[in-house]
């Protein structure tokens, strides 16, 4: 993300902090960063400061964007938003009220062959849109702290919101109905996860995600006339691909080498100059409410 802001173009990274000691100052020194401060609370005090960006573990995203919130700070902060739907209610309304932009850090969102993908559907190429697939998994250290449940870790948090907000961005609506099921480990957080979720015009997801297998990471579209295949979901390595395919027919698209990070930036900046969000970026609160309705599910 440090080397992203800076090739945004439309920000600079002028502070960084760190609890751990010496740890900001020698990432200051290596990316010429000019402040480097040993507490969070003396970043959020530097006046020169519009926005921040948070990639603390997950039990650490409400309290943090709310002292960014008090300290009139522009938030872009990582997914998910926070550990349960009235915690995101909390933080999106602090930030709200003070008229300040709080945008969940999915960098896929921003990548242009999303918005490619998105004109492909919305022009019937590939018919009614019928499923939205995603398959994503890794081998998670043992210990890691997404592996902690009280520390909002587990398949679903990690890495399986990526295919709850690529369904509800495609399938352009909420769902109505969410089934899931878990494999847990001894402290009770899901290693292994399946969803499934039913939206308004029958369109359906499927998502499949592990932190005990090996990595993988495909996304695709499936309509009533064709498919569209992310190869490498929501993490493209360099040059990437779309895959159409309509029956015997198969078109593929390249795009250059984009930085989604760098994207999701551009984004993120042109949302706080317009005072709210810009699309495609998202603001949290929706997915979070579909992930605790998953959590339930998973857990019934």
């Amino acid at each position: 993300m440090v080397d992203a802001i800076f090739r945004s173009g439309c920000a600079t990274v002028d502070a960084i902090a760190s609890l751990t000691p010496g740890k900001a100052a020698a990432w200051g020194a290596e990316f010429n960063i000019p402040n480097a401060y040993a507490s969070y609370d003396q970043l959020l005090a530097d006046p020169a400061i519009d926005a921040v960006y948070i990639p603390l573990t997950n039990e650490l995203h409400r309290p943090w964007v709310l002292k960014g919130a008090a300290a009139r700070k522009h938030i872009l902060c990582e997914k998910p938003l926070a550990l349960d739907a009235s915690e995101a209610e909390e933080m999106t309304a602090a930030c709200h009220k003070r008229g300040l932009v709080l945008m969940e850090a999915f960098m896929w969102r921003h990548h242009p062959r999303v918005h490619a993908a998105k004109q492909i559907i919305e022009r019937g190429t590939i018919g009614d849109l019928r499923l939205v697939k995603i398959d994503f998994s890794f081998e998670a250290e043992p210990d890691e702290w997404i592996l902690y449940p009280d520390r909002g870790g587990g398949a679903i948090n990690d890495i399986g919101c990526y295919g709850i907000d690529a369904a509800r961005y495609f399938a352009g609506n909420e769902p109505i109905d969410v089934h899931a099921w878990s494999r847990r480990n001894s402290f009770g957080t899901d290693m292994t996860s399946i969803v499934s979720l039913r939206f308004p015009s029958d369109v359906f997801a499927q998502i499949e995600c592990s932190l005990e297998s090996p990595d993988r990471c495909r996304l695709e579209m499936i309509g009533t006339k064709g498919s569209i295949e992310f190869p490498d979901g929501v993490i493209p390595n360099g040059v990437s691909q779309l895959i159409v395919k309509q029956g015997s027919l198969i078109e593929t698209i390249s795009f250059d080498d984009i930085d989604q990070y760098a994207e999701q930036v551009k984004v993120f900046a042109a949302s706080i100059a317009a005072g709210k969000l810009i699309l495609p970026a998202e603001d949290g609160l929706a997915n979070m409410r579909v992930l605790d309705a998953i959590h339930r599910s998973a857990k019934a």
